[in-house]
């Protein structure tokens, strides 16, 4: 099964260094975050990627052109006209395709324009800055179990502020906000049937929106709820997290 990773847009919330690369090459110790969720994908045994590329796509095409050589031991021996022996490598089994997608066009636009490399089957699809440790089988197991066209994994993210508790205009205690006080949202890490093409118009069509409203309006759009660990690399403040997590050897979603 394919896995399909949008990784086109701005960034513009984590400005501070999409200004210079975009927002998937962002790193999380020394790694483009793209690679983490690739590796994690791997790890579940899903190898081939069609990542959907658009704002400074190159320099995610530089990266995995130049990924076998940067991760080999290698001689170049000029005597003999730059002749190149590879001694060892520690790349994975991985067969990536790069699809330009257009610099402004939408998420449903993207996925409409890698089609062709699909074909008529399911895959996998999720977002260019989000990690987590959610079980790939399971979860592809929900999915078959729910006929549905689209399943999403939903999640509960944590509060970044406190809960007062209340009695009228009384502020009677603090506490931290717990995951199950906030609503269910989409974490990204979908499944999706190849009839999700014919819902999506043109470029402009954003996928979160009539795309999956209309599913859900067909019953045809599931969720698998994941109360595990999820994080989304938004702004500067989430990087930082990742990092601390990554150098603490803390990094929820690093389970190779």
């Amino acid at each position: 099964m394919k896995v399909v990773i949008l990784a086109g847009g701005y960034g513009t919330r984590i400005s501070e260094e999409s200004h210079l690369k975009p927002k998937p090459m962002i790193e999380i110790g020394e790694r483009p975050i793209l690679w983490h969720i690739m590796r994690y994908y791997s790890s579940f045994g899903f190898n081939e990627f069609v990542i959907c590329c658009g704002y400074k796509g190159w320099m995610i095409k530089e990266y995995f052109a130049n990924y076998y050589m940067h991760n080999s031991s290698l001689t170049f021996d000029f005597t003999k006209g730059g002749e190149v022996k590879v001694h060892s490598n520690v790349v994975e089994a991985w067969k990536v395709t790069l699809v330009d997608t257009g610099l402004n066009t939408m998420t449903g636009g993207r996925i409409k324009r890698i089609a062709p490399y699909i074909g008529n089957e399911p895959f996998m699809l999720t977002y260019g800055d989000g990690v987590s440790d959610v079980d790939l089988h399971a979860l592809l197991a929900h999915h078959k179990q729910s006929n549905a066209a689209v399943t999403i994994t939903a999640i509960q993210p944590s509060g970044r502020f406190g809960v007062m508790e209340l009695q009228g205009n009384a502020i009677t205690s603090f506490r931290e906000k717990k995951q199950e006080d906030g609503n269910w949202i989409n974490g990204g890490f979908m499944v999706a049937e190849p009839c999700l093409f014919d819902y999506i118009e043109n470029d402009n069509t954003v996928l979160e929106q009539t795309p999956l409203h209309n599913l859900s309006s067909e019953g045809k759009l599931s969720a698998y709820r994941h109360h595990g660990f999820w994080a989304c690399m938004d702004t500067q403040r989430d990087k930082y997290a990742l990092e601390d997590a990554w150098a603490r050897n803390a990094a929820k979603w690093k389970v190779w």
